[in-house]
């Protein structure tokens, strides 16, 4: 039975290679975890996992004698990496750990049989294995039957296992939302009643994992899981509180389910592939909402100021989550602007509305473009239509002053030098007020040439008592 089930699965012809490498050398392989899974689910997959009898020692020579690069970063958990024919693999020798379930790392010892390997992984249907050359199938937990219910399952104690490793609770999510399965019920009463225990990983494994679950196919079902787990309020406080209880009057929607409907929408403009930055920041856009909630003076439910103080939230969860600089900038800076375009409809907009819009926006126009479309989730349908026809109007016009100014490289009609030679100023902190003002009227009149540029730049050293060196 396991004979003609392992010879079902598609195993790469590289795998097969490596099996008799080893095999001829003495030492048991098997593809394992993610590889074996996803091949029998027909997925792509594109990082080999092995398991092995061999010592790290015997590993390394193995495949340093027939790889093109080899890489032993992860040599003190008994993994050794290597480019083989082409293609990337990782062989680990069986590990049978050991947890404190207080300190984040295991204390790492290695096994001597397969099944006691598959056993320490974190769910079963990452927990079977084909052995190498032979593609005998070992599936000792059920991860076949699991797969086939579309079931997250854990080969020991859900709890047991999550003891050993908090963050399996985060990729118990993450599957659910790669996979769209659900989590056993033992899972999920584990997730409850463990989630604090999530404070034991460091910030780089959570953020790691939640990045993964945010590009998967589907984020809002592993997002739904981790909330309703409580494990979201861990990580990602800021989400479940947007469960705000709706007035008695319904004066305003339902924040939290707004938020999942905007990443949904946000997925659908996405055009290569995913776009993770766009999703996080279509994910906490409203996030400043709770802190701001008010009432105004006809009763109605106010939210004044909530992208400001929205960005701010942003800024510190994903500091705490050690995102890199880059990232967090983008994310706050569209949540910042995510609410400017409302008020265009009204015919309120100059072209030198239009062009602060683009150059505020900078770099992040494009992501801008797609989140503010993708906030828009009213059932109304006239209003619906209206604010997308606007939204349409808007682009077509920042296309056409695009087309007659460089909006992409709005910068002032005289640069630093030019400022400098025409007061005759050395470099300093007048220069960089000089060129500010010159940006300004570059937003505000478009275009000028060199002649008025000029006028302009004495008019306000005149004024500002700007004198030259």
């Amino acid at each position: 039975m396991s004979d003609r089930i392992g010879n079902q699965i598609a195993v790469p012809p590289v795998a097969d290679a490596l099996g008799e490498i080893f095999a001829g050398a003495g030492h048991e392989l098997h593809l394992v975890g993610g590889p074996v899974r996803d091949a029998i689910l027909r997925r792509e997959t594109h990082d080999l996992d092995f398991t092995t009898s061999a010592l790290p020692d015997q590993t390394q020579r193995l495949l340093d004698e027939h790889s093109s690069a080899l890489w032993t970063t992860g040599r003190d958990f008994g993994t050794i990496g290597a480019m083989f024919r082409g293609e990337r693999v990782e062989v680990t020798t069986y590990r049978a750990d050991q947890y404190d379930r207080v300190s984040r790392n295991p204390k790492v010892a290695f096994g001597d049989n397969l099944v006691e390997d598959l056993r320490r992984r974190d769910f079963t249907i990452n927990a079977m294995a084909v052995s190498l050359p032979s593609h005998e199938f070992t599936d000792p937990f059920g991860g076949l039957d699991d797969l086939v219910a579309g079931r997250i399952a854990t080969p020991q104690a859900a709890r047991d296992s999550f003891a050993d490793d908090p963050l399996r609770m985060m990729r118990a999510a993450r599957f659910a939302a790669q996979l769209g399965f659900d989590v056993d019920d033992s899972v999920r009463a584990a997730m409850e009643s463990m989630s604090q225990d999530l404070a034991r990983i460091s910030s780089e494994r959570v953020r790691d994992e939640f990045v993964k679950l945010m590009g998967s196919a589907d984020p809002v079902r592993g997002l739904r899981l981790a909330v309703d787990t409580c494990l979201a309020g861990e990580f990602l406080p800021e989400l479940p509180r947007l469960r705000m209880s709706i007035d008695e009057h319904a004066q305003h929607k339902d924040v939290y389910e707004h938020t999942l409907t905007v990443v949904r929408n946000a997925m659908a403009l996405e055009e290569d592939g995913p776009d993770v930055l766009l999703r996080i920041a279509a994910l906490l856009h409203d996030i400043g909402k709770p802190d701001t909630k008010g009432t105004g003076p006809d009763g109605r439910v106010t939210f004044h100021h909530h992208e400001v103080v929205g960005a701010r939230l942003a800024r510190s969860r994903m500091r705490t989550m050690r995102f890199p600089k880059d990232d967090i900038a983008t994310v706050s800076h569209l949540i910042a602007l995510h609410l400017r375009f409302y008020g265009y409809g009204r015919g309120e907009w100059t072209d030198s509305a239009v062009r602060r819009y683009v150059a505020d926006a900078g770099d992040v126009l494009s992501r801008l473009h797609k989140l503010v479309r993708s906030d828009c989730t009213t059932r109304n349908m006239r209003k619906a239509a209206r604010l997308s026809s606007d939204y349409d109007a808007l682009e077509k016009r920042i296309e056409r002053i695009a087309e007659e100014e460089d909006l992409a490289q709005v910068r002032p009609d005289l640069d630093g030098n030019d400022i400098m030679r025409i007061l005759e100023l050395d470099p300093g902190p007048e220069v960089g007020r000089a060129w500010k003002h010159l940006k300004e009227l570059r937003l505000e009149r478009g275009p000028m040439d060199p002649e008025e540029a000029e006028r302009e730049l004495r008019a306000w050293a005149k004024d500002n008592g700007v004198t030259s060196a």
